[in-house]
């Protein structure tokens, strides 16, 4: 059974900060890539929860690489994900803390 998917506002601010870029400086078809990508993610996550890296062994946090520049960053909560962040990998890593 699929977990439901929660987006906090931070992750939604992140992941329209990155489409706005997109649309900005690459091609529509880029940016569709992108969205794609995104959802075959968060589709995997809701099938598959512990598919992808966990930051530490303290916490329920895990990341996923959309793009090379792009994580998404999650946590497991009873029957649901709740996406904490996009976070972009060219950044200084202490700003991934959550």
């Amino acid at each position: 059974m699929a977990l439901d998917i929660i987006w906090s506002p931070r992750a939604l601010d992140n992941f329209r900060d990155v489409i706005i870029y997109l649309d900005e400086n690459w091609t529509e078809q880029v940016k569709r890539d992108f969205v794609k990508r995104t959802e075959k993610i968060l589709d995997l996550i809701a099938e598959h929860p512990h598919m992808f890296r966990q930051v530490s062994e303290t916490t329920s946090v895990r990341e996923a690489v959309i793009t090379k520049h792009n994580l998404l960053i999650y946590k497991i909560q009873k029957n649901q994900i709740l996406v904490l962040a996009v976070f972009d990998t060219r950044q200084h890593p202490k700003r991934k803390s959550i």
